[in-house]
């Protein structure tokens, strides 16, 4: 079994592209989007406009409220069964995303090595600086009691480690360490959009501006009404972080919109150097004259060659 995905950056274009496809073949998109997953935040993380959700059917987006948690591996379990329901149903589904771990957990599978979540490991930093190495111990023993007897209550390192994993898969990492990654029962066909970084750049720029336009510090500011906190997974990303600051008094309006800009096209960077790294995607590039109704003819035009 196929399935096709379409990888690449923030504000490439890939909602953009999934739309042409759409409009011609009967697809189902299973976004692989580890932000657009929440529900409530909606401009920052630039989820479908709302015409197209309910045109095409999606998956995984507005799936979860801001303070429950998830994980790449739970995000795997659930877009494996999801995926295997479109094909029951005639369909073909088309993964769309950016979320370079949450595509490699549901193609590959998980091992712990390959584990690694920057914004869980620093917010369990915060906790140590301020609950103390025992209360995070005491946390470790309950959710992965055979790690814990294995780890010194003071090995603050192994502690942390222990208690991403978890946070990050919903797995123990005692059981991981004891098992290889399981793969997925369909083989991928992947599309990857890229561009000339300057260009790329200004164009994240413009979209952040458009957000603010849209109305995203109305977004953010009625999140925190609703008692949400920048601590949260959810809130504790590039849009939302940086406007909870503005928000309580601790940076000026003009930087707040530069921080954006600038950690937006910080995290663009990062995402491509995950993709460059997966040999599997066939790459398109994109520009300001890029034709997106041919590129649309061309991606199908494979697709159909594979199925």
């Amino acid at each position: 079994m196929i399935v096709p995905f379409i990888v690449g950056p923030t504000a490439i274009g890939k909602t953009r592209i999934s739309a042409e496809i759409a409009a011609r073949l009967n697809v189902e998109i299973v976004s692989a989007d580890s932000r657009q997953i929440y529900r409530q935040l909606d401009i920052g993380t630039s989820k479908p406009p709302k015409e197209l959700l309910q045109k095409v059917p999606h998956h995984l987006i507005n799936f979860l409220r801001p303070d429950e948690t998830t994980s790449a591996g739970m995000y795997s379990k659930i877009a494996r069964k999801v995926i295997g329901q479109i094909v029951q149903r005639g369909n073909i589904p088309l993964v769309v995303g950016g979320s370079g771990l949450y595509i490699r957990a549901l193609i590959d599978g998980l091992h712990s090595v390959d584990v690694r979540d920057d914004k869980i490991r620093i917010s369990l930093r915060k906790r140590l600086l301020k609950e103390g190495v025992g209360k995070l111990y005491d946390e470790l023993k309950q959710i992965d009691p055979a790690l814990a007897k294995k780890i010194k209550p003071a090995d603050k390192q192994r502690i942390i480690r222990g208690l991403e994993v978890y946070l990050s898969t919903g797995k123990r990492l005692s059981e991981l360490q004891e098992q290889g990654a399981k793969p997925a029962d369909f083989e991928p066909l992947m599309f990857g959009l890229r561009a000339e970084r300057e260009w790329l750049y200004h164009v994240i720029d413009n979209r952040v501006l458009k957000m603010f336009e849209q109305g995203l510090l109305a977004e953010v500011a009625n999140l925190k009404l609703a008692g949400y906190t920048r601590e949260l997974n959810a809130i504790n990303t590039v849009g939302y972080r940086e406007i909870f600051i503005y928000l309580e008094n601790n940076i000026y309006y003009d930087d707040m919109i530069a921080m954006i800009q600038r950690n937006t096209r910080n995290y663009a960077k990062r995402q491509m150097t995950w993709f460059r790294r997966e040999k599997r995607i066939t790459w398109f590039n994109i520009s300001e004259t890029t034709d997106f109704s041919k590129l649309a003819d061309e991606i199908i035009a494979r697709i159909k060659d594979k199925i």
